[in-house]
């Protein structure tokens, strides 16, 4: 078994990172998930909110592991979370239900509010592999090094919400505006943002967004200027 875990701050408040976090799919650092669904959600006794995605990934297996034993190179996961208002807390758990024999994936995030009004994101990954055949130290380490490099690019796509989050809240929006995207393409390559981290805070709802913020570039991704 492989072990790794790896603790991130975020300048911003835990319910707006908790927002982003399951708003992350689709966007263009996720192309690799092809799916994302609530199969069930329901709210406790104590008031938190417990919710079950079903998760749809395509990936590559390396090239030199036996093509006959994986039909497909895609894994169906599921996320089970639970979100504490009071204790402003997240726990997730996902887990992959296929190719367990090739690799076990259990995946452990927890957001929590921290000091300063900032976010602390703890996240844990336990990887086994039952292959054998002398290749289960291998897959385990081509495993965790594939966790490693997605879970950069997952902070990327959620800091990219996160900016989408704080244009949407400096700048009013009408319905059925075709010049603003409510969906980001599933499979479209990643723009060219820079995801430097934000003190500042906006109290002000009046106030006017930088005329090169995060909707303009996403337009001029989406629909380049000819």
């Amino acid at each position: 078994m492989k072990f790794f875990s790896q603790s991130f701050l975020y300048d911003d408040n835990w319910s707006i990172v908790s927002l982003a976090y399951f708003l992350r799919y689709p966007n263009p650092y996720a192309s690799h998930v092809i799916s994302c669904d609530v199969i069930s959600r329901e709210q406790t006794e104590t008031g938190t909110l417990r919710t079950t995605r079903l998760i749809l990934k395509r990936g590559n297996m390396p090239r030199w592991f036996p093509k006959q034993f994986v039909s497909r190179a895609e894994s169906w996961l599921v996320e089970e979370s639970e979100v504490d208002p009071f204790g402003k807390v997240v726990h997730c758990k996902t887990r992959n239900l296929d190719n367990l024999k090739v690799m076990r994936v259990e995946e452990l995030v927890e957001f929590r509010q921290g000091q300063e009004d900032k976010t602390i994101q703890h996240t844990e990954v336990r990887i086994t592999s039952g292959f054998g055949w002398g290749l289960t130290k291998r897959i385990e380490n081509y495993g965790i090094t594939r966790f490693k490099a997605n879970l950069q690019r997952s902070r990327e796509g959620v800091h990219l919400i996160l900016d989408l989050l704080r244009q949407s809240r400096l700048q009013p929006m009408a319905l059925g505006d075709a010049s603003i995207p409510h969906v980001l393409p599933m499979h479209a390559p990643a723009p060219t943002i820079p995801f430097e981290r934000h003190e500042e805070r906006y109290d002000d709802d009046s106030a006017v967004p930088p005329r090169q913020g995060v909707w303009s570039k996403i337009r001029n991704w989406i629909s380049p200027s000819s």
